[in-house]
């Protein structure tokens, strides 16, 4: 993947995000890592000018900048004020004809909705958990257990908890109920497939790099409602779920099923228009490898499992940031042509 990075000085603005709204220490984090991500390009020969949204101004932020200067690095998750606003981002760079990194916005609002994804999925003949979705606790039906109960519009397992995991009716039930009227969204009830998770980077366009796949390890947890990516084993450094279930890189995986798990990863990168970069959640159960969910513009920052399985083929954190900078160029009016020719 290295011999891909072939411009070094490509200058990037680096947009991101924070909400006021969220605790100090969670807007200091989001800071930090920024800052941090930005040294890293910096190092890899990059010169980097940051712009950090704090409020539903974006166009107004890139007014000073020309497209054909730059490349934008999009760290942004969302607009502040505005949920699921990750693609409302991508559209107004796409306005102000910028090239940017990472999924596009048609791909972004794809992505926002777990019931679109799953349809790709199944219409791709990629195995996903048997789901259904419901928009009313009173046409629930589902007799299936143990389950899992999901948001259908939600990332990085926002409103997921143990109590998502359900083993009876009455269970499911309760759990139904919370997801529509606390989040205010359908409700997809899924096959809780308890077997290996494993996480998995992809990287490219065209060819494709599938990562060293990350395994999250749940042997330091007994009780079935443990055993899962919550939102706080994502976020809480402080929780034991978080501190139980860092990923384990390489996953010990035979040959063949490495192929077999290879495979599924890029039909799903494909059928679901993932662009650079992506990460897929699996899990593997009677020989059968699930696509859990498909993460668009996955979190890259530096303890995620798709920078540790950078990191582990020979990619220092600048050097990947540089990798999606320079996939992003070939799409770019001015730094694309230095492609041209070139074998890829």
């Amino acid at each position: 993947m290295d011999e891909l990075i072939r411009q070094p000085d490509i200058p990037v603005l680096l947009i991101s995000n924070i909400d006021h709204g969220e605790s100090l220490e969670e807007v200091c984090e989001s800071v930090s890592q920024t800052v941090n991500l930005a040294d890293a390009l910096q190092d890899a020969g990059h010169p980097v000018t940051s712009i950090l949204v704090e409020a539903d101004n974006l166009p107004d932020l890139l007014r000073p900048f020309c497209s054909d200067d730059f490349i934008v690095f999009n760290w942004c998750e969302e607009i502040p004020g505005i949920p699921r606003s990750e693609a409302l981002a991508a559209q107004a760079l796409e306005r102000g004809g910028f090239t940017y990194t990472g999924a596009d916005s048609a791909a972004l609002v794809l992505s926002q909705d777990k019931r679109r994804v799953k349809r790709r999925l199944q219409k791709a003949g990629i195995p996903t958990p048997a789901w259904q979705v419901f928009t009313s606790a009173s046409t629930v039906d589902w007799a299936r257990f143990p389950a899992i109960v999901k948001p259908a519009f939600e990332h990085c397992s926002f409103g997921i908890t143990r109590e998502a995991v359900v083993q009876s009716t009455a269970e499911l039930m309760l759990r139904v109920r919370f997801v529509l009227k606390d989040l205010q969204q359908p409700v997809i009830i899924e096959d809780f497939i308890d077997g290996r998770e494993f996480h998995v980077g992809i990287i490219g366009n065209g060819v494709l790099s599938v990562l060293p796949p990350g395994e999250i390890d749940y042997s330091a947890f007994d009780d079935i409602h443990d055993r899962l990516c919550t939102y706080e084993s994502n976020f809480d450094k402080t929780s034991l779920a978080y501190q139980q279930t860092i990923p384990k890189i390489p996953a010990v995986l035979t040959s063949d099923q490495l192929s077999i798990l290879e495979k599924i990863v890029i039909a799903a990168y494909r059928a679901t228009d993932c662009r650079d970069y992506a990460r897929m959640d699996i899990r593997l159960r009677d020989g059968t490898f699930y696509i859990l969910d498909v993460n668009h513009n996955a979190d890259i920052s530096p303890d995620t499992s798709l920078i540790l399985g950078a990191e582990w083929m020979g990619l220092s954190y600048g050097k990947f940031g540089s990798l999606l900078i320079n996939l992003a160029a070939h799409r770019h009016p001015v730094y694309g042509t230095f492609f041209t020719g070139i074998k890829r």
